[in-house]
This record gives C-alpha cells, structure tokens and sequence, in this order.
C-alpha cells in the first residue's frame, strides 16, 4: 500500500518561510499527480499545489502563487512544498496526496492516498 509521511510543519511569522516534505512508498510513483492540500480549523480541504511525477508540470492555487513552489526529489520518492512569504491565512493542516492518474485534479475527492498532515502556524 502506499504511505505518505509529511514532515517540516510548524510555527513561524508572517514573511517567514517553511519547507514541508512528503516521503512516499508503497508503489511506483510513475504517472501520477502528487498533491498538497490544506485545511483551516472549521473549512474544507482545499487544493494548494500539485506536479505530475513524470514531466514535472505544475500547478497552484491563486492564494498561493508566486509563494509556494512544489517540487520533487525522484531518487528520495519524496515531495516538498517551499512556502515562503508565509501569511496568517496560510495558518492549516498540510496534507499530501495522490492520484493515480495523468490528469489533473484540483479536489480532494480525486486523490486515493492521503498522508496524516502537518501542522503549520503562521503568527502575525
């Protein structure tokens, strides 16, 4: 089965910087769209970034454009999500994901694996 390990959430101010990363395993990771989403305390989840594994396109949510960069390491099987200029409204549960697929999905009904999140706070 596939697992998903976040790690690198945490407090930090506003204008600061945090790096989370997602350790996958299970199963190849070939033709699929690897997700971040996150979730404020009484919102839904919602899409933040996602890249396919192969071909490394990417995508982001306009609330995090120019701040947030997805990125992946093939040999480590790993995810990262760089997020700088950090916002009080960035303040949620960061969840990795994925979907096997080679569409694009912004929801979170379209991922099969989830990890278990990270906390990131993020003060004024």
């Amino acid at each position: 089965q596939v697992q998903l390990v976040e790690s690198g959430g945490g407090l930090a101010q506003a204008g600061g910087s945090l790096n989370l990363s997602c350790a996958a395993s299970g199963r190849t990771f070939r033709n699929t769209v690897m997700g971040w989403f996150r979730q404020a305390p009484g919102k839904e989840r919602e899409f933040v970034a996602a890249m396919f594994w192969i071909g490394g396109s990417r995508y982001y949510a306009d609330s995090v454009k120019g701040r947030f960069t997805i990125s992946r390491d093939n040999a480590k099987n790993t995810v990262y999500l760089q997020m700088n200029s950090l916002k009080p409204e960035d303040t949620a549960d960061y969840y990795c994901a994925v979907r096997y697929s080679t569409t694009m999905n912004y929801y979170p009904s379209g991922y099969s694996y989830w990890g278990q999140g990270t906390q990131v706070t993020v003060s004024s």
